[in-house]
């Protein structure tokens, strides 16, 4: 399949996307940057602004099989995971798998649920592989978790460890429409119902290979430069409490090169990496200063463009 192939499927699926999602078409191309880059996204806000339909949506466009959890306190490991059964007629304990066993999993509400639950997700996300009893067993391919999160301060959640947190490649907030697309939603039908009747864009198949060609795209050294200044300047500046690790700064490239792709170019421009900057470091960096609103924007504002 030729690159002009590759950006007209990418470009329906933006289109398609922003007929469910209104008003969020930057939200909805970072969303697909970060599968691009085979990364886990991390969507935090207020229930009811769409992060469920937003990962439903993907889902459906990219053709891919789609499970759905719904993360509560009493939730235990297993029921993410699956569990072993003895069955008597057989004599023999069998692996009935929970539902991370599918390409998408929708991790909702997922600080609602206990660390310990949570915990559970940590080698499915870094290894794409589950460990129980002793066996471990492979998850399908293509794999990526899309988790919403309410704010922390609203009642009966648990805040994801930094460990977890590390995991996701990218994290995005969708906020509330603007007035015109909520007028627009106001007036249409309901979006569950479009929902259903998406055709995928493509496959499997289709998605891997375009995984595949990120790893393609350049950088110069002058743009590796500038991804260094920008680790070293959180290190060094004491506006955060710790500077980003040098796993943020391969995050931090390999987004921009998904970015790179999704704007039809086969190398990185330092405007790439500004653009998925936030979404890559908010959920990694704390501000010294935790009533700090602007810390990101003075990051890039001080930090010359080679």
């Amino acid at each position: 399949m030729t690159k002009t192939n590759h950006h007209a499927q990418l470009q329906q699926i933006i289109n398609t996307a922003n007929t469910i999602i209104l008003g969020k078409q930057d939200k909805l191309r970072l969303a697909l940057t970060c599968i691009l880059a085979k990364g886990h996204l991390l969507i935090e806000d207020l229930p009811g602004v769409g992060k469920t339909t937003l990962a439903h949506t993907f889902a459906q466009l990219l053709g891919l099989q789609f499970s759905r959890i719904q993360f509560t306190s009493d939730m235990l490991p297993a029921d993410v995971l699956g569990i072993s059964i003895y069955e008597q007629s057989s004599g023999k304990f069998t692996f009935h798998p929970g539902p991370i066993f599918s390409n998408v999993l929708l991790a909702d509400e997922i600080n609602r649920a206990t660390p310990k639950t949570q915990s559970a997700l940590l080698e499915a996300m870094e290894e794409r592989q589950v460990t129980l009893d002793g066996v471990t067993r492979d998850l399908p391919h293509p794999f990526f978790v899309i988790a919403t999160q309410n704010p922390s301060e609203q009642i009966g959640t648990f805040p994801l460890p930094e460990s977890q947190l590390d995991r996701f490649l990218m994290s995005i907030s969708l906020g509330y429409p603007d007035a015109a697309a909520e007028r627009q939603l106001l007036l249409s039908n309901d979006k569950r119902e479009e929902l259903s009747k998406l055709d995928a864009c493509l496959n499997d198949q289709d998605l891997i290979e375009m995984q595949d060609q990120v790893q393609h795209v350049t950088t110069s050294n002058d743009l590796l430069d500038y991804v260094q200044a920008l680790l070293t300047y959180t290190r060094d500046s004491g506006l955060f409490i710790y500077g980003l690790s040098p796993r943020a700064g391969l995050a931090l490239l390999h987004v921009s090169k998904a970015w790179a792709m999704l704007n039809q170019r086969d190398y990185v421009v330092p405007e790439d990496v500004q653009a998925v900057l936030p979404s890559v470091i908010r959920h990694r960096l704390y501000p010294v200063d935790p009533d700090a609103t602007n810390a990101i924007d003075t990051l890039l504002r001080d930090v010359p463009i080679p």
